[in-house]
């Protein structure tokens, strides 16, 4: 069969290779590595993030079936997302971490980045960090299976709408090489709107099954979530003149964690 795709343009076949071919261990093969790939791919970022909440969400509901307690189902929640990620996203947050506590010059702060250590700020981040997300999943499988699993999914959804809107046009690369110089400013500005809009419903759709305050609280949370990756997505670029890998990462580890605790204090 002839490929119509005109020249320049990517198929939606390739934005999803690319989105679950870079944000995911599944074993899907990139076609294509190109502006136009990366543009679609993160736009298809929350459906990787999508697949990703729906493993989270089936191995805790496992383990409560099982007989295990919330705490022990929340924590297989939080385990899934890391080992489909390769733990990339949590090691982003610690690099990051040591980057902006390093107080250094944008240089040598991301030198600190690139390192394949981890120091003090990147430790007591990560432990926070993944603490904040099994304390918040335990209490919500402990109201209920189904609110654990609809937190953990909107979590794992919100974490790559982060990512999707970090790459529209007003946001630069740190470095020239890398992932973040690959995807920066792929994504367009109506795209980037179209997700921050389209993500929040999404969630409050499934909030519905939570009763009628639901939809107002999962969507309540997914805004706060894409806030506060906002909030560290310019204090990056502030800090280190624009995004990297590590930076996507570090927004992703921040949408989810908050997306949880808001959760939880609903």
């Amino acid at each position: 069969m002839t490929d119509t795709t005109p020249p320049g343009r990517a198929t939606a076949g390739d934005a999803l290779r690319f989105a679950f071919g870079t944000l995911t261990v599944l074993p899907v093969r990139l076609t294509r590595w190109d502006r136009a790939a990366a543009r679609g791919g993160m736009l298809a970022a929350p459906l990787a993030g999508l697949a990703v909440g729906a493993g989270a969400a089936a191995a805790g509901a496992a383990l409560l079936a099982l007989g295990s307690g919330p705490l022990l189902s929340a924590v297989a929640a939080v385990a899934v997302p890391a080992v489909l990620t390769r733990g990339l996203h949590l090691d982003g947050l610690a690099d990051v971490a040591d980057g902006l506590g390093s107080g250094k010059p944008a240089d040598d702060a991301l030198r600190i980045m690139k390192q394949s250590d981890i120091g003090p700020f990147g430790v007591v981040t990560l432990l926070l960090v993944l603490l904040a997300q099994v304390a918040a999943l335990s209490g919500a499988y402990a109201a209920s299976p189904l609110r654990g699993a609809l937190a953990a999914l909107t979590a794992a959804v919100v974490a790559r709408c982060a990512l999707t809107l970090a790459c529209r046009p007003s946001v630069p690369a740190a470095r020239p090489e890398g992932l973040g110089a690959a995807v920066a400013g792929a994504v367009p500005s109506r795209g980037a709107l179209a997700a921050a809009l389209l993500v929040p419903a999404s969630c409050a759709a499934w909030g519905a099954f939570l009763g009628p305050y639901g939809p107002l609280r999962t969507a309540a949370a997914a805004v706060a979530a894409l806030l506060c990756a906002e909030l560290l997505l310019r204090r990056c670029v502030r800090r280190f003149g624009g995004v990297t890998g590590d930076v996507f990462g570090a927004l992703a580890e921040t949408a989810a964690t908050a997306a949880l605790v808001a959760l939880s204090l609903s």
